[in-house]
């Protein structure tokens, strides 16, 4: 029995699922390992979930290479419905998983309930009703030839996910491999495993069929080292760090599977003189302090043309100041906690390093005291740099933290949004709307907003380039993901032969 089923995880008012799911069944890690998830509010316990290692890894990708062939061969129309249902439970469920997910990582309520749980239904419905959409094509060949593919699965699919929006992106990694007709093998992160599991049960609720899905909390170390090396996953979807993404690219040899990977960024939110000064102001702020500032897509480099800095920060400073940080389940509290006491202590040594660089510390840069100093918090954060080249203006700090450049001309805007090693995500605010495709189209990033930020869709594809990774969420690019193409040819005219005649 979880902790929360004894009262102990306060907000929460059901079980909480806490032993890995494998072929329809929850059961217990066959080492019996298990890690405390903690509340990051103040680092009370959960629960105490099961960790897999690699004999639990082996037998979940033993129990969805069983149920391939049937799901695979399913009618597209039938795992779409499947998917349409649990789009529906989760919509109706909604406020238990919206706590469950605040409880867990430390996100606002307002944002789990308004923002996490419909985008999570979105990504469902949308592949649900895709599934029966995606299809191959007839290719224009020679006379006397029928040419056309067939877009098939590619298999088992291992799956890893990060810590950051653990519902929202078990969704973005599921929904289109499902609906691909593909069965998967998902490991959420260690600290922050409970709506993954969650889910599971949903779609075992909604009709999924046993062994398509298995949930298996685990070390990164050891279940997700078994799940990037094993011989019968035939891909690996990875969303994490890039040191991480390496890690899985070099594991993934053994028997060349595809690899998915969506890694970090330092996205650039350029603001030129022309801009809407109130509309920058209260995007770059959702850019950056969103979820504490733990988004790979975060603004976290906020790049403003000189001659409108000053006014620009005075606005930004005081909104940051009045940013409320509190206690997650609050639907006041704007900024929560970080999810880890290890990464709120990262964080902070960021501002450590600032210091060392010689920047400016604008604001923030410190845990408050008081009824929140048992948790993970870190005010909102503001940086001016002395270079883009310093580590704060180059590194993921993956926090409440932004880092102020200031640029003379479009020329320099450009070479400080391209001058680190990750690109996936920038945005730019301005009125002139040749420069603003002109830019779209010179950033060196998988994604490019104009007058905003942050935005995202089931239907837009999501990914990066460079350090950022490679491969592409969401809409017909992550169905393409997971299907493998086969081209078929067919001789329609008895005039021609297949073969040398003789």
């Amino acid at each position: 029995m979880s902790l929360a089923d004894t009262g102990s995880a306060a907000g929460l008012r059901a079980p909480v699922r806490d032993q890995l799911f494998i072929n329809g069944r929850f059961v217990d890690a066959l080492s019996g390992e298990r890690l405390a998830t903690l509340n990051p509010h103040d680092n009370s316990p959960i629960a105490e979930v099961a960790m897999a290692s690699a004999p639990d890894v082996d037998l979940a990708v033993q129990a969805a290479q069983a149920a391939f062939p049937a799901w695979s061969t399913r009618s597209a129309m039938d795992r779409g419905r499947v998917l349409l249902r649990l789009a529906d439970l989760i919509e109706s469920h909604g406020d238990e998983l919206a706590r469950l997910e605040s409880l867990d990582t430390g996100h606002p309520i307002r944002d789990s309930r308004g923002l996490d749980v419909p985008r999570t239904a979105a990504t469902y419905r949308y592949f649900g009703g895709m599934a029966d959409k995606f299809q191959g094509e007839q290719i224009p060949v020679e006379a006397g030839f029928l040419n056309y593919t067939l877009r098939e699965p590619v298999g088992v699919v291992g799956q890893i996910v990060p810590w950051n929006f653990p519902l929202m992106f078990t969704s973005w990694k599921m929904a289109p491999a499902l609906a691909a007709g593909n069965c998967v093998v998902l490991k959420p992160a260690e600290i922050t495993p409970l709506s993954a599991l969650r889910i599971a049960e949903l779609m075992s609720e909604a009709g999924m069929p046993d062994g398509v899905v298995n949930v298996l909390p685990g070390l990164g170390a050891s279940a997700g080292q078994a799940l990037a090396e094993h011989p019968q996953v035939a891909k690996v979807a990875f969303t994490g760090s890039t040191a991480t993404g390496r890690r899985i690219v070099q594991a993934s040899a053994g028997n060349l599977k595809k690899v998915q990977l969506e890694l970090g960024g330092k996205g650039a939110n350029i603001v030129f003189d022309d801009a809407d000064l109130t509309a920058a102001v209260n995007g770059a702020a959702w850019a950056i302090f969103h979820n504490q500032g733990q988004a790979c897509i975060a603004g976290s480099r906020l790049v403003l043309h000189e001659s409108i800095a000053d006014e620009f920060l005075d606005r930004f400073v005081a909104l940051a100041r009045s940013i409320r940080l509190g206690d997650p389940l609050d639907p006041a509290t704007e900024m929560g906690p970080l999810t880890s006491v290890q990464h709120r202590d990262r964080v902070l040594s960021y501002v450590d390093l600032a210091r060392a660089e010689g920047a400016t510390l604008l604001s923030g840069g410190r845990s408050p005291g008081g009824e929140l100093a048992a948790g993970c918090y870190v005010e909102p954060t503001i940086v001016q740099a002395r270079s883009m080249h310093d580590r704060v203006a180059q590194e993921e700090v993956f926090g409440p933290f932004v880092t102020v450049l200031r640029f003379a001309d479009d020329a320099q805007a450009l070479r400080i949004a391209n001058g680190t090693e990750y690109g996936l995500g920038g945005g730019l605010w301005t009125s002139n709307l040749q420069r603003a495709h002109r830019f779209a189209r010179e950033m060196k990033s998988g994604m490019v907003w104009l007058n905003c930020y942050k935005r995202v869709n089931p239907g837009s594809p999501f990914g990066g380039v460079g350090l950022s990774g490679y491969g592409r969420e969401m809409g017909f690019d992550a169905m393409r993901e997971y299907t493998q193409v086969k081209s078929v040819w067919v001789n329609v005219d008895a005039k021609i032969p297949p073969y040398y005649p003789r």
